[in-house]
C-alpha cells in the first residue's frame, strides 16, 4: 500500500495538508469508542491514509467540552501501539500525537511520531517544546483556555482576534526559545475550545490574519458544535458545514486542516486552494 501522496497542486503550489483524526478514546465528542480497539484503530488510520491524509493525529485523551483527563499510563497504553504500528506501515505519512503530557509525547516520538499536537497552548510549561526541539519534530500550539472540563462555561474576550493571536504568539515565542525552529511551530486558533459559536465563526472569517502571524497555520473545524448551532445538524450530519469551514480556512491561507472525513475534505481543500492561488491580486483590480 502506498502511504505517500503528492502535496503539489495543479497550479504548482504546495497544497494544504490534510490531518486525519484518530481518537483512541471511549468519549471523544464525535467518534468516541469507535477506534478504542487497537486493530480497529490501526485499520482506520490506514483507511484515512488511503483517503488522502498527509498526517494522522492519534489522541488517547478526549478534550471535548466537559471531559476529564485520564491517567498518563492509560493514555500511553492507548496511544503507543497505534503510533508504532502506523509509523511502521506508513513511512511517508506524518504521525502526530495529540497530548498535553510530556511523557506521552516523548514516548510517542520514540515510537515514530513526527509531530506533537498540544491543545493547551503550552500552559503546562515548556517541556513539550523542549521535547520537540530535542527530537526535531513539529509542534502544534493550539489556542485554548482553562481545561476541557470548564473551558465552555463562559468564554469571554475583549478583542477576540488580538487575544487569541497574542496568546498563540506568546507560546510560540517560548517554543522558539526552547529551540524549535520557526517553520516547525504550527499555530491553531482552537475552533471549539473556549469559544462560543459566534467567536468560532469570527475566527474562521479572519483566517487570513491568523495566517499572517509568521507560522504555518492549522485549523480544525471538523464536525464542531458551531456548525450545529448555525444549521441545527447533529454531530454526524455536519459534512457540508465542515466542508464550507475547510474551504474558508484554506482560502484564508491555512496550511493544514484537521478533519474526520478525509476524502471529502481533501476535495474541498484542493478546490479551495486552486481558487486561492489563481484569483487575481486585489491590489490590481478594478479602478477607474
Amino acid at each position: 500500500m502506498s502511504c505517500m501522496l503528492p502535496v503539489v497542486s495543479a497550479a504548482g503550489q504546495v497544497r494544504p495538508m490534510i490531518m486525519g483524526v484518530l481518537n483512541v478514546t471511549p468519549d471523544s465528542f464525535s467518534d468516541g469508542g469507535h477506534w478504542l480497539d487497537r486493530k480497529a484503530a490501526v485499520e482506520h488510520g490506514l483507511r484515512l491514509v488511503e483517503e488522502g491524509a498527509d498526517i494522522i493525529d492519534v489522541g488517547g485523551e478526549s478534550t471535548r467540552p466537559g471531559s476529564t483527563g485520564v491517567p498518563e499510563d492509560e493514555e500511553l497504553e492507548r496511544v503507543l501501539p497505534v503510533v508504532r504500528s502506523l509509523a511502521e506501515r506508513c513511512g511517508g505519512v506524518l504521525i502526530s500525537v495529540d497530548t498535553t503530557k510530556p511523557r506521552v509525547a516523548r514516548e510517542a516520538v520514540a515510537a515514530g511520531a513526527g509531530m506533537i499536537n498540544d491543545v493547551s497552548t503550552l500552559r503546562g510549561g515548556d517541556e513539550l517544546a523542549r521535547i520537540a526541539a530535542e527530537c526535531e519534530v513539529d509542534l502544534v500550539i493550539m489556542h485554548s483556555r482553562m481545561t476541557p472540563a470548564d473551558m465552555q462555561r463562559d468564554p469571554r474576550y475583549g478583542d477576540l482576534l488580538a487575544e487569541v493571536s497574542g496568546e498563540l504568539l506568546e507560546a510560540a515565542g517560548r517554543a522558539l526559545r526552547a529551540g524549535v525552529p520557526r517553520e516547525r511551530i504550527w499555530l491553531d486558533p482552537g475552533i471549539g475550545f473556549a469559544k462560543t459559536a459566534a467567536q468560532n465563526v469570527e475566527l474562521l472569517s479572519r483566517t487570513r490574519e491568523l495566517a499572517g502571524l509568521g507560522h504555518p497555520l492549522m485549523v480544525g473545524p471538523s464536525r464542531k458544535s458551531f456548525i450545529g448551532s448555525l444549521t441545527g445538524a447533529p454531530v454526524h450530519d455536519r459534512l457540508g458545514g465542515t466542508a464550507a469551514a475547510v474551504a474558508a480556512a484554506v482560502l484564508g491561507g491555512a496550511r493544514a486542516v484537521r478533519v474526520h472525513d478525509v476524502a471529502v475534505m481533501r476535495q474541498a481543500a484542493i478546490v479551495a486552494h486552486e481558487l486561492s492561488v489563481r484569483r487575481p491580486n486585489r491590489g490590481g483590480e478594478g479602478g477607474g
